[in-house]
């Protein structure tokens, strides 16, 4: 058996690869600097000490999601680099997370040689996991943010699991704060029209998402 810090190595190592060979895809610049500078600076993003559910443990959940729904999305690439990048800068006592994460995102990825265009989308993709709200016919909107709210449509351990990571990473808010905080965050979502916008998270995802959303959110009122 590998101990723990070996296997983490080895997830490492995987994810830098996984990276690299993304960015290599994406780039334009025939000149383009080495990659793995760039994957690394994420990697040790998402493995900061204050993140409790926001982890590389998320990062490999939202990108496998996206594989599985890469065939609704116009522009695979440019969600995968959003995936990677939209939750790159995060603290839980900030608000203007996934701002900063775009931002990043527009500074590294024309250095590291990736062209306007496909840098724009990928920092639009980004701010959209502000709301989780893509516009209809937004078919990379929807398939980052269906992927990023997969988790919604966990079994009821994974789910409380989920929930339990969150208020660890919120482990500085009062109980009754957070109760309400997190309270108005559920009822935004299921004030959705559709908590998911692909064929395949409507039908998979949305019934179970609402169930556990609503479960969770009974417990909080309670």
């Amino acid at each position: 058996m590998p101990t723990t810090t070996t296997a983490a190595h080895h997830r490492y190592d995987a994810l830098l690869a996984e990276w690299c060979d993304l960015l290599d895809r994406c780039r334009t610049a025939a000149d383009a600097p080495d990659p793995v500078p760039y994957g690394s600076d994420l990697l040790d993003r998402w493995a900061e000490p204050q993140r409790r559910y926001h982890t590389l443990d998320h990062l490999v959940a939202v990108l496998a999601r996206a594989t599985e729904l890469t065939s609704y999305a116009d522009d695979p690439e440019a969600v995968a680099l959003a995936a990677w990048f939209h939750d790159a800068v995060y603290r839980p006592d900030r608000s203007e997370n996934e701002e900063r994460s775009a931002h990043l995102a527009e500074r590294a990825l024309p250095e590291a040689g990736v062209d306007a265009e496909r840098t724009a989308e990928v920092a639009r993709l980004v701010r959209l996991t502000v709301t989780h709200d893509p516009a209809e016919g937004d078919h990379n909107g929807e398939v980052l943010c269906d992927a990023d709210l997969a988790v919604l449509a966990g079994s009821p351990a994974d789910y409380a699991a989920y929930a339990a990571a969150v208020r660890e990473e919120y482990g500085f808010v009062p109980d009754e704060d957070f109760r309400a905080g997190r309270a108005a965050v559920l009822r935004q979502l299921l004030d959705l029209p559709r908590l998911f916008r692909t064929p395949y998270g409507q039908e998979h995802w949305e019934s179970v998402a609402r169930r556990n959303l609503s479960t969770e959110l009974e417990l909080l009122e309670a």
